[in-house]
């Protein structure tokens, strides 16, 4: 191992370096200088030299005299079936070990000093020996008698079969004597041939026949059964030839309930082993059931023809606890269901998502619907107070510094037609949203103004449209200002491949003004006119189908979502799934807060009564019952949580990156805002300030107030709250308070970017940066008996000063690193010296300047680190 010198060693200790030098002079170690390097032994010296000093004995360094190790293991015995019901019965055994390691020279002082202990711990030994002994025997013996006790009932269970097959074969051989007697008895002597009159047979009563034949059975002529079958049916008996009928008899308690026995001659007695069908199961039934991913315990119990209580008891004994209705996932069910001693088919999966898709058959007749059409733009552009002009309100004015952060959706009666408008952010940080206005539109409507041209954002809403396959009409916004210049604005959109008409190309301009309302007429002309070209229809009759354009969290109203119907028409009372949320829809408004009944195709709506908050941008549909919102959203929460455990998952390779990146910083981060689309935007930007020097963790996100669990989470994980229009409750302001943890609001989303930015700029710190200040070449060495080599130098570059570290250079490699021990100019000692001027220079504790050697004197400073 490498020394360390004795300044850098007391600048670890956090002593000064001539007080290191006299605790080292006091230990017996020579050291004459600062820079004179320390070696391991001479540490380990130094400090039995400072433990001496203050009072603490040598021995206390050493190793500790004994080691004890706790060992407890768990097994389970189990003992064979008894019996032909299966299953056997499980013993838990647990044995726990102890053991001391003492170094032997502890042992022999011990005993040395102490002959009493030894004696003590002798006895100790032997009882605990004799304990072990006494704990195996009593094991032993239990499972001895266990052992006798499975023996026993297994021959007593032996005893009972062999006794009931001995019992059977008799029953069979006196009914076969019984047999052989009544054919023996009936039949003719052999002597005697003479032509025997057929027998009379004694015809029974209508009501007779009426009691005992059996409803859709005749007599069998010729036939003959030994035994009864099952309640109803008939026994044949045969007494002659098969040309004589037989008389029909019901088996004994065969009869119809509710009927008396016919009046008369009683029936002539069978033998007790015919009188029923029904024989014991000599075979356990085994039952293949259809599980699917999930199972109730209830529904599992029902198709294995069990009671629930025998499974839930299968389960505890394989230590999952579970109740009656509680659901258990497909291998948890395989696993129970063979301890039972049936087997398992994987039902088929139900493509819930191929049946929500499918075609609707009470959809109608598709008929014309109205254009959706998303106005796209860069910032500040006059998107929102076109929209304001035509809808005749002033949306611009509420909006937070003037910019849209949220989509907004309103359809308008104008006087050309019904339109649907969405209104998107224009700020760089809403880029996912601007990606959904484009995906949900008919017709975009690019705003640019005359006077600004073509930005990035202009050129990003070109790239969704496109990449959507959507029309573009391009309103060239502010043609009221003296600086319009919408050439400027088409020689810009045709290096996007945006062609004017004029040009040959298929995109229609617009000039517009949104302060005086010039040319709005012609644009929404221009909309309608595009829109018969589409020929948008969709069906009105049938379920809604149609995408989530905004979600929020309010309370008292629980979650809103914002919704386009795009075909079919949602009504109150509807269940509507959404994303992996579902709920009934309980009231509708429209996009001025009024109640509305119903909304039909591309005509916005807010909803309320969804169980959580769906994601901007999912699709929604209307389904028939809540069990099929409730399995569909089930199986996408699954499908959603094993793709995000899949992104989570950390390779080798990963992991072995992250252990080398033990100087990474990370800036926790809990965002809350008021709509799910700020949240989102919120959350994609900031996470693009990380760098590999710092990283930004957004621990969690959502919509709604900064409640009690987020102040709580926030604490636990150090984390900076930041509120996006949103405030935090009074419980939650406490809990912060009382961690220390740094809550902010914000109402438009550059402040806060910036913010966060200027944060994580600070967390990164200064480094320390050299800086060559002067360089000096070395004409001429002379001797010292003060310095020893003074080396006469012409400084050729810059400045060299005396306070600063120097390097000496020869052949333009560092062959020496340390500090000046003097600078003067003739006799005199200066401070600095400049370009052009000859010096003498004295380096500390180095002699082996030569001529041609360079002196090169440097500058470290300490610069602010910034985000790449």
């Amino acid at each position: 191992m490498a020394g360390i010198t004795v300044e850098k060693l007391a600048t670890v200790l956090g002593v000064s370096p001539e007080r290191l030098l006299e605790q080292l002079a006091e230990a017996g170690l020579k050291v004459t200088g600062v820079q004179q390097e320390v070696s391991a032994a001479e540490k380990v010296k130094l400090l039995e030299h400072l433990r001496a000093s203050h009072g603490k004995a040598k021995e206390d360094l050493k190793a500790p005299s004994q080691i004890t190790l706790k060992r407890k293991t768990v097994s389970e015995i189990t003992l064979s079936p008894g019996g032909s019901r299966g299953g056997g019965k499980t013993v838990n055994v647990e044995v726990r070990q102890k053991k001391t390691y003492v170094k032997r020279s502890t042992v022999a002082e011990q005993g040395e000093a102490d002959p009493e202990r030894e004696h003590a711990q002798k006895l100790l030994a032997e009882s605990q020996l004799r304990r072990d002994a006494e704990d195996i025997a009593r094991r032993d013996a239990e499972a001895r008698r266990v052992a006798d006790e499975e023996r026993q009932r297994e021959l007593e269970e032996q005893r009972r079969r062999e006794r009931e097959e001995r019992e059977g074969a008799e029953q069979l051989a006196a009914e076969a004597a019984a047999r052989a007697a009544e054919e023996e008895a009936i039949r003719p002597p052999e002597a005697e041939k003479p032509k025997a009159p057929p027998p009379v047979v004694e015809k029974p009563k209508k009501r007779e026949l009426a009691d005992e034949k059996p409803r859709g059975h005749k007599p069998i002529p010729g036939a003959k059964r030994t035994h009864g079958r099952a309640f109803g049916e008939a026994v044949v008996e045969e007494t002659e030839p098969s040309f004589n009928r037989g008389e029909l008899h019901l088996a004994d308690g065969a009869r119809r309930p509710g009927k008396k026995k016919p009046r008369g001659k009683a029936p002539e007695q069978r033998g007790s082993g015919r009188d029923h069908g029904f024989s014991r199961p000599t075979a356990p039934v085994v039952r293949e059931v259809e599980v699917g991913e999930t199972i109730i315990v209830a529904e599992l119990a029902a198709k294995l023809a069990v009671k629930a209580p025998e499974v839930i008891k299968a389960l505890m004994k394989m230590g999952v606890m579970v109740t009656i209705n509680q659901t258990i996932d497909h291998d948890t069910a395989v696993l129970v269901t063979e301890e039972l001693g049936h087997s398992v088919k994987r039902a088929g999966d139900r493509d819930l998502e191929s049946e929500l898709t499918s075609q609707d058959p009470s959809a109608g007749e598709a008929t014309t619907r109205p254009p959706v059409v998303t106005v796209m733009g860069h910032v500040d552009h006059g998107k929102t107070s076109l929209l304001d002009h035509i809808r005749r309100t002033r949306v611009a004015s509420g909006e937070a510094g003037g910019i849209t952060q949220h989509i907004g959706a309103y359809h308008v009666n104008t006087k050309k037609g019904v339109i649907t408008f969405l209104d998107t952010p224009g700020h760089a940080a809403f880029t996912q949203m601007r990606a959904r206005g484009a995906k949900v539109t008919d017709i975009v409507v690019l705003v640019v103004a005359a006077d600004d041209g073509v930005m990035p954002q202009t050129i990003e809403a070109i790239n969704h449209a496109k990449a959507a396959k959507v029309p573009i009409i391009v309103a060239v916004n502010k043609m009221d200002k003296t600086d319009a210049d919408p050439e400027r604005v088409k020689q810009g959109l045709l290096q996007q491949e945006v062609v004017p008409e004029e040009y040959g190309g298929d995109v229609q301009f617009i000039p517009v003004s949104a302060k005086t309302g010039m040319g709005i007429d012609n644009l929404l002309d221009a909309i309608l006119v595009q829109s018969e070209v589409l020929e948008l229809r969709a069906p009105e009759k049938g379920r809604a189908r149609g995408t989530v354009v905004e979600s929020t969290l309010e309370k008292g109203r629980g979650s809103v979502a914002t919704v386009l119907v795009q075909s079919g028409t949602l009504r109150k009372g509807d269940v509507v799934l959404a994303g992996m949320q579902w709920g009934r829809v309980r009231a509708m408004f429209d996009e001025a807060g009024r109640q509305i009944a119903e909304a039909g195709p591309s005509i916005p709506a807010v909803v309320i009564g969804l169980q959580g908050t769906p994601n901007a941008g999912d699709d929604f549909v209307v389904v028939a019952d809540e069990r099929a919102a409730r399995d569909a959203a089930t199986a996408r929460e699954l499908k959603s949580r094993d793709v995000r455990l899949a992104k989570q998952s950390t390779k080798l390779d990963d992991l072995f990156a992250q252990m080398g990146q033990g100087d990474v910083q990370t800036l926790n981060l809990l965002i809350k805002a008021d709509v799910q689309g700020s949240s989102e935007a919120l959350r994609e930007s900031l996470t693009k300030l990380a760098t590999d020097q710092i990283k930004v963790n957004i621990i969690a996100s959502g919509v709604g107030g900064i409640t009690e669990s987020d102040a709580t989470l926030a604490v636990a994980s150090k984390a900076v709250v930041i509120g996006f229009n949103v405030r935090a409750d009074a419980q939650a302001r406490k809990v912060l308070q009382e961690g220390g943890v740094e809550i902010n609001y914000y109402s438009i989303i550059y402040e806060a970017i910036d913010h966060v930015r200027k944060s994580l700029t600070g967390m990164l710190g200064t480094e320390t940066r050299e800086q060559i200040i002067g360089l000096a070449q070395v004409r001429d060495v002379f001797r010292s008996s003060k310095f020893g080599s003074v080396a006469g130098c012409m400084v050729i570059e810059g400045v060299v000063r005396r306070n600063k570290p120097i390097r000496v250079l020869r052949d333009n490699v560092v062959v020496f690193e340390g500090e000046l021990e003097s600078l003067r100019r003739f006799k005199d000692l200066v401070d600095e010296v400049r370009m052009g001027t000859e010096c003498g220079i004295a380096v500390k504790a180095y002699n082996d300047v030569k001529v041609g050697d360079q002196i090169e004197c440097f500058d470290r400073v300490e610069v602010q680190r910034t985000l790449g």
